[in-house]
């Protein structure tokens, strides 16, 4: 598979209409796995190639529109004007999308500097017909659309607008969408407030590319890696480079899954808790909504694997093996597999301990891959990251001890923002939070959210990070729960206070953030899948009471200022999951801390003992390898 890195070429579903005078399609072609390459012809001007395994087709990109409202999901519209014709692009890797409709954009803009060569000039200059790549985006093209941004502003009526994806509708009036297109929205924006391009900043790094570039060749991958080397970072990257259609995006919690935008493992599996017998899971995955989860999909994404069961996963494997009627492990399912067995671990049943997925039976048969982030990303301070690197492995030296002891004493409150304080149990944050609410003056402001489904408010609650109730007075202290704007600090986890609310009849809370910034707070949407592919959304304010938080909800999330309390720790690597929250030692404080609490399982250790020999046994190979090879030349 294409990485489709340059943003020149896509893999996808493809279907061609040409439409009658009134917008309706009258012939229809499904390409269902169809290259689509971003080109230039002899005489340099732009062509979109669409290639089926036999006869190319080739569309100049001049008169065109562009309908992006579903490019998240993969789904695109390029309508040629002249041709009365259109592509209906689906199933494309959406950041793959993304790009491509960013690179076509930018060049086609670039390229409206240069004069067009006449029909006359085309027939004397007797030029074989060629097709070339595009090269990939340069700065040099962003400079030349930015430029010419300055200089122009589109005259009224013109066609030529610009989204904030970069994608273009070229000139020529708008006709009636046929029905097929009913869902697809055209580009709509201000032709005289252009925002300015640029190239995108964060990049993978290093051990990331080797993560999404295993992946991308079919590999069978886990990667884990310590609190804050960006794990979930690089798995939306590795979802927005799979086709959407038989990907499947799942995690062990509700939390953890709305993160990544997905569904609970249990919800995709449909087989209850897995605690039945095989045959009666075998029997509960074949009824027909799980069953199409299980035979359409090729790629499955498990994020916190650290809380999966090992029985549970076995169970898994076989239930895959069965319904989809193949020998291959899983199935033949590509697994994609992200986790840090060092935090939080299954939730034990009884008394007896739970098995680590890495202790399933099945797990060194399916795991193909093997690989470790290693570069802390959270955190800046070089001794804090060593500190929390040896409480991960649950060694307490004298100097950590100390550390820690004397964070006790640290004064983290600035601005009316108090610390959050991290509680090991659900009801102590519940009793907390509650509690300081009603210690305020005033009356509550109670903001109620709008759910697609109220009947399925249960499953609703389990997925989402706000509630379906929020109170909230002036002093009541809030946390930031989903990325607004990154660039300015309003961050998932972000700190804040609320100063006071807008007038009318929603009154939406304003509030002043850690991070210097005060904004008034509307409501977000969240979309995740429940069982059976149904799609579901909370409508609500990204806010919720941040005097306490369980150290499970804390998963995945960056504190700015957060107090401590272990002495309730009650699982091995829940002091790690803590601490590892905080972004800074000086934003840090834990009360009573006892070095007794800091354990990190033997038998996790062990595994990842061996992981890291197996790792230096493999890199000395392919050393030993490049050297022989080289002397052999």
């Amino acid at each position: 598979m294409s990485t489709g890195e340059d943003g020149a070429q896509l893999q996808c579903c493809v279907t061609v209409e040409q439409l009658n005078s009134s917008g309706q399609a009258t012939r229809r072609q499904v390409i269902r796995k169809a290259t689509v390459i971003l080109g230039r012809n002899e005489f340099q001007e732009m062509l979109l190639r669409l290639h089926d395994g036999k006869i190319p087709q080739n569309y100049r990109l001049k008169d065109f529109q562009l309908f992006t409202k579903f490019v998240r999901e993969g789904k695109c519209t390029v309508k040629f004007i002249p041709e009365n014709t259109q592509l209906l692009m689906s199933n494309c890797p959406p950041d793959q999308l993304s790009l491509f409709l960013r690179t076509l954009s930018i060049k086609h803009q670039a390229g409206k500097s240069s004069k067009a060569t006449s029909e006359r000039e085309k027939l004397k200059a007797c030029l074989p017909r060629s097709f070339e790549a595009i090269s990939p985006l340069q700065q040099k093209d962003i400079q030349k659309v930015n430029e010419l941004r300055g200089k122009v502003t589109a005259p009224k009526g013109l066609a030529d607008r610009t989204n904030r994806g970069g994608a273009v509708a070229g000139a020529g009036q708008q006709v009636k969408r046929s029905r097929s297109e009913a869902n697809f929205s055209p580009v709509k924006a201000n032709p005289t407030k252009k925002p300015i391009l640029s190239l995108p900043t964060r990049r993978l790094n290093k051990a990331q590319a080797a993560v999404l570039s295993a992946v991308l060749s079919g590999k069978n991958v886990f990667f884990t890696g310590s609190a804050g080397t960006g794990k979930s970072f690089l798995l939306k990257r590795i979802i927005g480079s799979l086709p959407p259609k038989s990907t499947f995006a799942t995690a062990s919690t509700g939390v953890a899954a709305c993160h990544i935008g997905g569904t609970t493992l249990h919800s995709f599996a449909g087989i209850g808790s897995g605690s039945a017998p095989l045959q009666q899971c075998i029997e509960m995955a074949q009824r027909p909504r799980v069953l199409q989860h299980w035979t359409s999909c090729q790629h499955l994404i498990i994020d916190e694997v650290s809380m999966v069961e090992a029985q549970f996963f076995d169970k898994l494997e076989s239930v895959a093996r069965s319904v989809r009627r193949s020998t291959a492990p899983f199935g033949g399912i590509q697994l994609i597999v992200c986790g840090d067995f060092l935090q939080l671990p299954p939730v034990s049943k009884g008394k007896e301990k739970a098995s680590f997925c890495f202790q399933a039976r099945c797990w060194r048969k399916v795991i193909q891959l093997n690989l470790e982030l290693t570069e802390v990303r959270r955190q800046t301070d070089q001794s804090f990251i060593s500190l929390l690197q040896a409480v991960r492995v649950g060694r307490v030296t004298a100097e950590v001890t100390a550390k820690l002891l004397q964070s006790a004493y640290h004064q983290i409150e600035r601005d009316g923002i108090l610390a959050t304080r991290l509680c090991t149990h659900k009801d102590d944050v519940e009793l907390t939070n509650e509690n300081k609410l009603q210690q305020l003056p005033g009356s509550a402001r109670v903001f109620e959210a709008l759910d697609s489904d109220p009947a399925l408010v249960r499953t609703i609650d389990t997925h989402s990070p706000v509630g379906r109730i929020i109170q909230l007075k002036v002093g009541a202290q809030v946390m930031l729960t989903k990325n607004l704007d990154v660039a300015r600090g309003l961050v998932n986890g972000a700190r804040g206070v609320v100063v006071d609310f807008e007038s009318g009849k929603h009154g939406h809370p304003r509030v002043r953030f850690l991070c210097g910034v005060t904004e008034v707070l509307k409501p977000e949407r969240w979309v995740f899948k429940s069982g059976g592919g149904i799609h579901l959304s909370r409508q609500q304010l990204p806010l919720k009471l941040a005097w306490a938080i369980s150290i499970h909800k804390s998963q995945g999330m960056t504190l700015d200022c957060v107090e401590i309390s272990l002495a309730r720790v009650f699982e091995s690597g829940q002091a790690y999951v803590a601490l590892s929250r905080a972004r800074s030692l000086e934003g840090l404080r834990v009360m009573d801390f006892d070095p007794h609490v800091v354990r990190a399982d033997p038998d996790v250790l062990v595994y990842y003992k061996k992981l890291r020999k197996e790792r230096l046994l493999m890199q000395a190979s392919m050393d030993d390898f490049v050297g022989n090879k080289e002397n052999s030349w």
